[in-house]
């Protein structure tokens, strides 16, 4: 399903309050980015417990029970986990991952809240909860049935509302303060092929996984922890990160001067985040229009460029990173700044030798 009007995490707490209340709720988004537990704390706000049931885990007898012979008549009898005195969270997990049969057994339940004879106690909720098949993740098609019997929310990753929670539930004080610092790295889009990708929830994982290695983590080990739960490229960023937090280096003392790029090739994923750093820090500080320029923006121009020639000595490949455009083919610096810098490189190339 297409998401015409997305919201944010901060936002479920108020939605679910004024919808799930009176009528059932799906929740769509990408996997990993915190529907289960949004709903698991929903509930718990209402003081409800969370019955949870996995869409690709059941079968139509899961739903509907086995019959029995009571006075001669067959009787459906639900399983216990849903047919409860007390008023509860039925929060249908992976609802679009069940089997056809499986989603049909779940009509009655979602639009009556009901099951044969038994009916859910007063009070009760439904929600619903799924991946899209744009996510790549085990999707499948809704019947129009179905999708009218619910209310459609759309869920995107945040990373104001993440690093709110985090700040407050213990995540590693690195993982905080590099999302800080790069909040589009928290989540990306799940890749075609298996391989791990970035989501509030694979963050969290690699917090857990520092926490259990300590102050001794290597560099290796570090390595090998980040690859195996980001995307590609935000992992190298993070360790680049976590070595600037280690070492001597830092994108202010290069600038200033006091240190210089680092140049040895295991010392390639901190240039890569240093150069992201560099590239960051000229977007910020150089005008749009060389008009009116300051001095002091004249002499921000004239370092950056000397720094480039720097960075392109020791990786012509990482020095193309800072001045190349985004993913749409827009540049990202300014345009008189891109042009001085392919005039004066050259030279300033010529003066370092």
């Amino acid at each position: 399903m297409q998401a015409a009007v997305t919201v944010t995490p901060a936002r479920i707490p108020d939605l679910l309050l004024g919808l799930a209340t009176v009528r059932p709720v799906f929740l769509w988004g990408a996997p990993g980015i915190g529907k289960s537990s949004l709903v698991r704390n929903f509930a718990e706000s209402l003081g409800l417990e969370c019955v949870s049931l996995l869409g690709t885990q059941l079968a139509p007898e899961d739903l509907i029970g086995v019959p029995q012979i009571r006075d001669g008549r067959s009787v459906f009898c639900p399983p216990e986990t849903i047919a409860r005195d007390e008023p509860y969270c039925l929060f249908l997990d992976e609802l679009n991952a069940a089997t056809p049969d499986v989603q049909k057994a779940f009509y009655s339940l979602i639009l009556d809240r009901r099951i044969g004879n038994y009916e859910l106690p007063e009070g009760s909720i439904v929600i619903g909860a799924g991946n899209r098949a744009t996510d790549n993740a085990l999707a499948r098609p809704i019947a129009s049935a179905l999708v009218n019997r619910l209310a459609h929310v759309h869920l995107e990753a945040s990373a104001a509302d993440w690093l709110t929670w985090a700040a407050s539930n213990g995540i590693h004080p690195w993982i905080v303060d590099h999302l800080t610092d790069r909040p589009d790295h928290l989540w990306s889009k799940p890749p075609k092929t298996e391989e791990p990708f970035s989501t509030p929830r694979s963050w969290h994982l690699l917090s857990d996984a520092l926490y259990s290695f300590g102050r001794d983590l290597d560099e290796e080990t570090l390595k090998v922890l980040a690859h195996g739960t980001l995307t590609p490229a935000h992992a190298t960023a993070f360790c680049g990160y976590v070595k600037v937090v280690r070492s001597r280096y830092g994108i202010d003392a290069i600038v200033k001067g006091d240190a210089r790029w680092p140049n040895r090739p295991e010392d390639r994923d901190l240039l890569y985040y240093l150069a992201d750093s560099f590239r960051g820090r000229l977007v910020k500080e150089l005008p749009a229009s060389k008009e009116h320029m300051s001095a002091n923006g004249r002499q921000t121009a004239y370092r950056a460029k000397s720094l480039l020639v720097q960075l392109a000595e020791i990786s012509v490949e990482v020095a193309q990173t800072v001045i190349a455009s985004d993913s749409d083919g827009n540049p990202v610096l300014p345009s008189w700044f891109l042009v001085e810098a392919a005039r004066d490189m050259p030279r300033l190339v010529e003066a370092r030798r």
